[in-house]
């Protein structure tokens, strides 16, 4: 049997993880296609919480809106914030830990208790706090995520730079006379890639959730934006009298956490050498 097809038999959560990841990006990419009505414009009074039916499939908000046209489109806003924070988050947790690896001594200590630090706060709470200064906004919301998530790339990547930083391929690259940039970069970067991509798989996770928990918050994307934790904040008041309003976001922020976290637990398993030797 081809080994890619006996890795994806055995490794069913990678599969789902996958499947789930894909159709949320192909839902961002083709929103204006799949959306069956614009996510604002198309406001109707007349049509104000409807229930799931033929010309609405996931019925109408309190302003005659269609919820599956927002659903849609806020995967975009979703994807978007998840992975640039996670793409920040990842550039400034990788440099750290790298650097802080392979150089040790004094930017070592400091680099780990700046770590601790950040790891001792919750990482809602600290956005929060720093939404509390800036406002209100997606810009912000970036900003927000982007600078207090970055810890756990630290960790990891100083881990895995303290494992190989005294292998053979390394100090063969330093017996050739290759500068230290060069070695960080093009020799223990590349051998360390796995448990980076899980944990930035993981991240995107954390960061769409943190997104709609703030937008819910009233701190996240604005109204009219369709953003899922907004569609939830503003669907409280009906959540009795109309509660698919809040039922398909919840779903939405649900099945994409799930599926993200499936990939990563999924990548985990077939890049990490140590999960494989566990579960033969």
């Amino acid at each position: 049997m081809n080994p890619t097809l006996r890795i994806l038999r055995s490794r069913k959560n990678l599969v789902v993880g996958g499947i789930i990841s894909l159709v949320i990006v192909l839902m961002a990419i083709f929103a204006p296609w799949l959306a069956p009505y614009h996510p604002i414009d198309h406001a109707d009074l007349l049509h104000s919480e409807e229930a799931p039916n033929r010309d609405y499939l996931f019925g109408t908000d309190n302003q005659g809106r269609d919820i599956l046209s927002r659903v849609i489109y806020g995967t975009r806003i979703s994807l978007s914030i998840g992975l640039g924070t996670q793409l920040l988050n990842s550039i400034i947790g990788v440099l750290l830990g790298l650097t802080a690896g392979f150089f040790g001594r004094w930017w070592d200590d400091v680099v780990m208790g700046l770590t601790n630090v950040m790891l001792s706060i919750p990482g809602l709470v600290f956005a929060v706090a720093i939404m509390a200064v800036l406002g209100p906004g997606l810009f912000n919301v970036f900003l927000a995520l982007g600078f207090t998530n970055w810890s756990y790339s630290c960790r990891v990547t100083r881990s895995q730079v303290l494992t190989t930083r005294s292998l053979d391929y390394v100090t063969a690259a330093q017996a050739l006379g290759d500068g230290r940039a060069r070695i960080m970069l093009t020799q223990i970067l590349p051998n360390i890639a796995g448990p980076i991509l899980v944990i930035a798989t993981l991240g995107v996770a954390y960061a769409i959730l943190t997104e709609a928990s703030l937008s819910f918050l009233g701190l996240g994307a604005q109204p009219p934006t369709p953003s899922w934790g907004g569609m939830l904040s503003t669907a409280r008041e009906q959540l009795f009298t109309a509660p698919w309003i809040s039922i398909f976001p919840g779903v939405a922020i649900f099945v994409t956490v799930l599926g993200l976290n499936l990939l990563g637990d999924g990548l985990r398993d077939v890049l990490d050498p140590h999960t494989i030797r566990q579960r033969r």
